[in-house]
Parts: C-alpha cells; sequence; structure tokens
C-alpha cells in the first residue's frame, strides 16, 4: 500500500503531531505556573501598587521587606515547625501501619479477607466533613482537642496508603517469601528482609505523598486547633489574612510563598518517583 506525503503515517505528521502535543503541554504547564508567578510577584509589591488600576504585574519598587515582615508579624516559625513536625510523624506512621496491613492483605489468607478489604477500600469513599462531628466528640473525650494528637493520631489508618503498598507488595515475586521460609525465617523476618526492600520505591512515594498531604491540611487544623501557638501553617496564613488581608496583600503573599518552599523541595525530589511509582503499582493506566 503506497502511503502519500502528510498521510498519517509518514515521519512528517508525525513530527507535527509530536510538535502540536509538545505545545499543548508547554501551554497547560504555563497555566498552571502562572498562579505561582502572580504570588511571587505580588509577595513584592507595597500596598499601594495592590491597588492600582489597570494591575501592575511587575513590582515597582520592589519590596523585599514584605519577607521579614510576614515572617514577624505571627509566630510563623512556630508554624513553620508545628507543620513539619506533624508531617514526618504523620509519615513515619503511616508507613508503618499501612505497611503491616498492606502485607496482611496481599498475602496473608483467611476467612473474609477479601470482603474486609473491600469493606476498607469503601471507607475512602466518605468524605472526611461526614465523620468530623463523631471524630470531634471522641477526640474531645480524650482531651485531644487543641492538641497536635489530634491531627497525627487518626492519621494512622490510611486505606489508600495500605491500597498503594498492597500492590506493590503483590508485585513482590512470592518466591522470595518461599525461599526464606525455607530457610527458617518467620513471618515478621520475612516482612522486614524480603518484602520491604523489594517495596522501597513504594515507600518513598507514598511518604512524599503523605507529607504533602500533610503540610497542606486546612480543614482538621481548623476544627482541632484553638490556640495560635498551636496552628500549622496553612491555618497560621488565614489568620493572617483575617489581620492584614484588607490593607496589604503583600505581606500575605510573602507568607505564602514562604510556606510553598517544603512543598518545592519535596516534589522536585520525589516527581520522577512518584510517577513511576503509580506506573508500576498499576495505578498510571496503560
Amino acid at each position: 500500500m503506497a502511503v502519500f506525503p502528510g498521510s498519517p503515517g509518514t515521519p512528517a505528521s508525525r513530527r507535527l503531531g509530536r510538535i502540536a502535543l509538545h505545545a499543548v503541554l508547554i501551554a497547560g504547564g504555563l497555566a498552571m505556573l502562572f498562579p505561582f508567578a502572580w504570588m511571587l510577584l505580588t509577595s513584592f509589591k507595597g500596598a499601594r501598587q495592590m491597588l492600582n488600576a489597570p494591575l501592575d504585574w511587575l513590582p515597582n519598587p520592589w519590596r523585599a521587606q514584605n519577607y521579614p515582615d510576614a515572617f514577624g508579624a505571627l509566630p510563623f516559625a512556630q508554624a513553620y515547625w508545628n507543620s513539619f513536625y506533624i508531617a514526618v510523624l504523620n509519615v513515619l506512621l503511616t508507613l508503618s501501619t499501612s505497611a503491616m496491613a498492606a502485607y496482611a492483605f496481599a498475602r496473608i489468607r483467611f476467612r473474609g479477607s477479601g470482603l474486609l478489604f473491600g469493606l476498607f477500600l469503601a471507607t475512602q469513599m466518605v468524605p472526611a466533613q461526614v465523620t468530623v462531628v463523631p471524630l470531634y466528640l471522641m477526640l474531645a473525650e480524650l482531651g485531644w482537642i487543641d492538641s497536635h494528637l489530634a491531627l497525627i493520631v487518626p492519621g494512622f489508618v490510611n486505606p489508600f496508603a495500605v491500597f498503594l503498598l498492597r500492590q506493590f507488595i503483590r508485585a513482590v515475586p512470592i518466591e522470595l517469601e518461599e525461599a526464606a521460609r525455607l530457610d527458617g525465617a518467620n513471618r515478621w523476618t520475612i516482612f522486614w528482609r524480603v518484602v520491604l526492600p523489594n517495596v522501597r520505591p513504594g515507600l518513598g512515594a507514598l511518604g512524599i505523598i503523605v507529607f504533602l498531604a500533610s503540610w497542606n491540611s486546612f480543614f482538621f487544623p481548623l476544627i482541632f486547633l484553638n490556640s495560635t501557638e498551636l496552628a500549622t501553617v496553612p491555618l497560621l496564613i488565614s489568620q493572617f489574612a483575617d489581620q492584614h488581608g484588607a490593607t496589604d496583600y503583600g505581606l500575605t503573599l510573602a507568607a505564602s510563598a514562604i510556606s510553598v518552599i517544603p512543598m518545592m523541595i519535596a516534589f522536585l525530589i520525589g516527581q520522577r518517583r512518584i510517577l513511576n511509582s503509580m506506573a508500576m503499582s498499576g495505578l498510571g493506566g496503560r
């Protein structure tokens, strides 16, 4: 069958298709970067320039003083530390409990395990807003309201984390575990020395996802925390906006820019790992 120039199968048409695809992706990427660029530029503006019409894109003059002013207006350093250590504890505890639960669902067969796993995943479909009232009452009975324990302990159980790690564990060849069992290894030894080293990419990707989710969390800190010294970064920024937003958005956006730094670092470090892990686990599609 003859192939004519310009037909779908020719190198020229494929090249044009790739160029068009890259153009669309670049346009989409620029559209997503636009809010970040606007936030950074506005964080260097003074209060008077915010009210200019039409809007000035570039600061004139550049006002770097917004950053120390934003950092000193409220206990931002304390909020930064609160968010960081809560996120780290959430990562460690989620990885620990989810890895053990995922191994049990993937490798230990018992009556009703499939039904139990299905019910466990079904809880992922329940919005957090539905359970916040009974959760609040439980935490109030324990005396954990206005405490960081209210943000750490409920995160022990994460259905998405269990499902993701279960997919990784199922991909580990069962022959490795059988060989370890023949050498006299028990369940714990197999889990610790055979399974975990083989699912390390999934643990890394899940850790980054949990860290970002904890760092960005606003709803639960808003409900469970009352004291300013216990506030996390998103919650403190909301209080900061209430105090300064009507007069100086430059300070508010300077605080927002500071809060984005850990997320950007985590994303740049783990972007490829997250995408590769999702593809390996079967969540990325084909």
